[in-house]
């Protein structure tokens, strides 16, 4: 009864778990080196050997003197990639399409209609409109 099969195959798993996730925190820290401002070049070379040479301890110790930062750049990150993209999607859904100018002169002229705006204010804006 030396042997166990499922006990051999679940430390496998487990070993396979632990080896991705070191893979997965190396190539985040070294993005997030390479990403940081707040690092000089020599700061950031100094960080990638030590994470390359001394990969276990590096990682360690890159997490817990640097996690906290590195949590919010990727915050930061996000942020502006999703500023990024809403600002194209407004800059998209304006006057920069063929027919911007028509789809907007309709708009007006259904605020118009509704009565949000008066007819003064309708030509000042149809007149700003086709003025640009």
């Amino acid at each position: 009864m030396d042997d166990y099969p499922l006990l051999n195959l679940f430390w496998t798993m487990l070993l396979i778990f632990l080896w991705v996730l070191w893979f997965f925190l190396l190539f985040k820290i070294i993005t997030d080196i390479f990403r940081s401002h707040d690092m000089g070049g020599w700061g950031k070379a100094g960080w990638t050997i030590f994470v390359v040479i001394l990969p276990f301890l590096g990682i360690l110790v890159y997490l817990i003197a640097r996690g906290k930062g590195m949590a919010e750049r990727d915050l930061e990150s996000a942020r502006q990639a999703d500023a990024a993209f809403k600002a194209y999607v407004r800059d998209a859904a304006t006057t920069s399409g063929p027919g911007g100018s028509a789809s907007e002169l309709a708009a007006l002229a259904d605020l118009k209609e509704r009565g949000a705006i008066t007819e003064a204010e309708f030509q000042q804006a149809k007149q700003k409109l086709l003025a640009a």
